[in-house]
């Protein structure tokens, strides 16, 4: 009988890469990086290449842009702050924040931008964290003038213009009214962009200097920032957003002299990071880790507990929860975790083949990354395919399915 004490099964490793390989071969993946991690032991395939037409084959220490699979590993940079009160929880936001004092708020979703009320309280740093301050985007909410003046303004990524420097970012975004009263209802992006002004004002210091000395280089992160330098753009492929009628593989973002090739004007918390698969196993091990790196403590063992436990209420996340289960034909069946910590989804119910208490989140540009503390777990699979079609979503579905039964105790 085979076993390895505690890791993976050698039957459920020979499934998990046969089955990673299989939509690879299918044309409609050109490559893939995946790592599995079970207390010491770590296993990982690189499969296929950097390109839909070949090239040069995918390697373990391919970069990849991560897309909102960076909200997960930005909201440490918070968790710092809090550890040496720096940050309160309830502090009111104003004193660094000050374009965000004295909202008004929409009485209606969808109405006009000048009929609005007074927000009942000041926007706090746990409304910050929690993406509950009272913008953000909805997708149920599109065509809307609110989400409209929001995308006019640049005020998020993977528009055709770029996102302006932070200073300008956060005039731009206090020119609009809440779409929510602060603390009402839980909304993604807008908030995990904010993270990174807060802890750059709070600081004094550029959102990634910070993180890269608290975070990034006590855990070894080598490859992760915001941009990818000239020395290591060969490691990064080039993104694609396939045509969803036809898959024919359309350049997204190229990797030389791309989007991701020089530093870019403001550092999004929300979707602006590069890293590898060996990176972003280092930063969640640590969190099953209740914050330590070997000897090292990056995080208090409160502060990992907080991040990777459900706050919402269920009003709070309401419309969330609606979107994952109501609209699985445009979610490809993301999203149904039932919960949300700081920076990342938490899951609050058996939906699937995860533990309650998963925690993590995926990326629009084919990243998942999550750990499991029921299980000891961590799971990154890197692709260079968008959400443009499902195929990403199927390959994360497939990858979570197969990891789970590869576990062997």
């Amino acid at each position: 009988m085979e076993h390895s004490n505690g890791g993976f099964s050698e039957a459920g490793l020979r499934r998990l890469r046969e089955v990673l390989t299989r939509h690879v071969e299918s044309g409609k993946i050109p490559g893939l990086v995946a790592l599995v991690g079970r207390g010491d032991e770590t296993h990982v395939e690189a499969i296929g290449t950097m390109r839909h037409d070949g090239g040069a084959p995918m390697r373990r220490d391919t970069i990849f842009r991560m897309a909102s699979t960076s909200k997960p590993v930005s909201i440490a940079a918070a968790m710092v702050l809090l550890d040496e009160c720096r940050l309160r929880l309830d502090d009111v936001v104003d004193a660094w924040l000050p374009e965000l004092a004295d909202r008004q708020v929409l009485k209606r979703i969808d109405g006009p931008l000048d009929d609005t009320v007074p927000a009942r309280r000041p926007i706090t740093v746990r409304d910050v964290l929690t993406s509950t301050f009272g913008l953000g985007m909805d997708m149920t909410a599109l065509g809307t003038p609110i989400l409209n003046a929001i995308f006019e303004r640049g005020l998020t990524p993977n528009l055709p213009v770029p996102v302006p420097e932070q200073d300008e970012w956060m005039r731009r975004l206090g020119e609009l009214p809440l779409m929510h009263q602060p603390g009402e209802c839980w909304q993604y992006q807008i908030s995990s962009d904010l993270v990174g002004v807060l802890v750059s004002r709070v600081t004094g210091r550029s959102f990634e200097e910070f993180l890269r000395e608290r975070v990034f280089e006590p855990l070894g992160m080598t490859d992760t920032g915001f941009h990818v330098p000239d020395d290591k753009i060969d490691r990064l492929p080039d993104l694609y957003a396939p045509d969803p009628q036809t898959g024919e593989f359309l350049v997204w973002d190229e990797a030389k002299g791309g989007r991701w090739n020089q530093a870019p004007a403001f550092q999004g918390g929300g979707g602006g990071l590069v890293s590898t698969a060996d990176d972003y196993h280092a930063y969640f091990r640590m969190l099953l880790n209740g914050g330590m790196h070997g000897g090292e403590r990056i995080l208090s063992r409160p502060a990992v507990e907080l991040m990777t436990t459900n706050r919402l209420t269920a009003e709070q996340q309401a419309a969330r929860h609606a979107l994952a289960v109501n609209s699985v034909h445009v979610s490809f069946g993301q999203g149904q975790q039932g919960g949300w910590g700081l920076g990342m989804a938490v899951r609050t119910y058996r939906g699937d083949y995860a533990s309650v208490g998963q925690f993590g989140w995926d990326g629009g540009s084919g990243t998942s990354t999550y750990a499991d503390p029921a299980k000891r777990l961590t799971g990154i699979l890197l692709t260079q395919v968008g959400y443009t079609v499902p195929d990403p979503a199927r390959l994360m579905n497939d990858f979570w399915t197969t990891l789970y039964q590869a576990i062997d105790d």
